[in-house]
């Protein structure tokens, strides 16, 4: 798909949770037919989650095509997680599949440890995946919601990361995913904007603890991004005119900022640790 096709206003296409790629008009471009390897990942190992749709499925197939091997952590969008599997694969590289909870500690350790047992190691770790979902009002966001919001998307990297380290050698790379809400909070996403936040602070604190070890921490600030969590989530108003309020006028693809985790898991930004970069449709992040 041309970008210029991803042009707002969509069409409404509610989605239960979490969300599929096949039922999304339009089908969102991860780069399938358009992303050209180089090599520059040769012989890496990575750990993806929320490796099955979006930015995660991007990801998983701009690293296999650059030299990795690919691990894909997803909750339970089966359909979704073989097909990136399977681009994976084509690249030539190996795919492991691991699906489940990520907000429970012992499956994270458990990913780790599957990673370890199928790679021999982890170069590159991503910790990607999110929950979020919309509220008019604080009263609205029940305990279970707040605490499930943080158990996944702030609680987790804690949990991989501490259980991956271990398995790091000098040159590897942290990647996590914050947002523009981190900067530009929206009141509809309170807990997940609050969790973003959370995930950018400790990316520059983990940098820092990490550096004497030579391993890299950063993180990718996405703002409106074409996902399966869009529809999922979203209130079909906000759905129909997703994308509009950026200097672009537009969501992005997924395969939009794919390049910018191939860069960072590289050794080409061995001295890039601590960085929050933006992928925005030009909205500045702080």
């Amino acid at each position: 798909m041309a970008d210029q096709e991803l042009q707002p206003p969509f069409p409404d296409q509610p989605q239960d949770m979490p969300g599929t790629t096949d039922a999304m008009t339009p089908r969102p471009d991860h780069g399938e037919e358009s992303y050209k390897g180089s090599g520059r990942l040769a012989g890496k190992r990575a750990v993806i989650t929320g490796g099955d749709s979006g930015i995660g499925r991007a990801v998983a197939i701009a690293f296999a095509r650059e030299g990795a091997d690919v691990l894909i952590s997803y909750l339970c969008e089966d359909k979704d997680a073989q097909d990136t599997a399977r681009y994976v694969e084509q690249a030539g590289r190996k795919a492991v599949l691991f699906p489940g909870d990520i907000s429970r500690a012992e499956h994270c350790r458990a990913m780790i440890a599957k990673a370890v047992e199928a790679f021999g190691r982890i170069d590159i770790l991503v910790n990607n995946a999110a929950h979020q979902d919309t509220f008019k009002s604080i009263d609205e966001i029940s305990d279970e919601e707040w605490e499930q919001t943080f158990a996944t998307n702030i609680h987790a990297m804690f949990y991989l990361t501490k259980a991956a380290v271990p398995h790091m050698k000098e040159g590897a790379s942290i990647i996590n995913t914050t947002s523009v809400q981190a900067d530009n909070p929206s009141q509809e996403l309170l807990a997940y904007a609050t969790t973003k936040g959370a995930i950018q602070n400790f990316t520059g604190g983990l940098a820092q603890l990490l550096a004497d070890k030579g391993i890299r921490a950063n993180s990718v600030a996405p703002g409106p991004i074409w996902t399966p969590l869009i529809p999922a989530t979203l209130p079909s108003e906000k759905v129909q005119h997703f994308g509009e309020q950026v200097p672009m006028k537009r969501p992005g693809q997924p395969k939009e900022c794919a390049p910018i985790y191939v860069m960072l898991a590289s050794d080409e930004a061995s001295y890039v640790s601590g960085a929050n970069v933006a992928v925005t449709g030009g909205k500045p992040i702080i």
